[in-house]
């Protein structure tokens, strides 16, 4: 029996400086973002520049994470961070033990935009607390990654659908945030 997966609704997203948002990324680091272990991580680097680009010209707040067995230094420099922004240091749910809550906390911010690799990992888990947490979570598809198609398949019905998720949270596209 073959299962029909339920369309999802993609949304244009306007961002500015005065909605409160942050850009929130998981880092796309050498050691997973490769032809050999995620060879989708690398056909997603130019779509996040572009929000990265994006997010800094509008003056939008931008925070980095990576895993707790990796320093900042494994990030790729085609969207490493910029001095200043922060970066948290945790498993797969990035509020976990971090001070991700209080950097959002303090800037006022209520939306958080949300792309990386593992999307079975990070994305998920860091989209689904951040909507538990009241924050309304925007994630670009094409912003986040995996091994295969059907963990990021995976990742957008289950934050577009899951109970207390998919009520905060908008699937998009990057060029479709302006």
């Amino acid at each position: 029996m073959a299962v029909r997966n339920k369309p999802a609704h993609i949304m244009h997203i306007y961002v500015s400086k005065t909605s409160q948002k942050a850009k929130y990324r998981k880092s796309h680091k050498k050691q997973t973002c490769n032809a050999e272990r995620r060879p989708r991580c690398l056909t997603s680097i130019p779509h996040v520049q572009a929000l990265l680009k994006l997010a800094r010209s509008k003056g939008i707040s931008v925070v980095h994470s990576i895993t707790t067995a990796a320093t900042p230094a494994d990030i790729l420099n085609d969207v490493a961070p910029l001095e200043g922004e922060p970066i948290v240091k945790s498993s797969a749910d990035k509020f976990f033990k971090t001070d991700l809550e209080k950097i959002l906390s303090d800037k006022g911010i209520k939306t958080v935009v949300v792309v990386g690799t593992a999307a079975q990992g990070a994305v998920l888990y860091t989209a689904s607390q951040a909507a538990f947490r009241g924050l309304r979570v925007i994630i670009p598809v094409d912003g986040m990654s995996a091994e295969n198609t059907y963990f990021e398949q995976y990742t957008a019905y289950h934050l577009a659908n899951a109970p207390g998720v998919g009520q905060q949270t908008t699937l998009t596209k990057i060029d479709m945030i302006k």
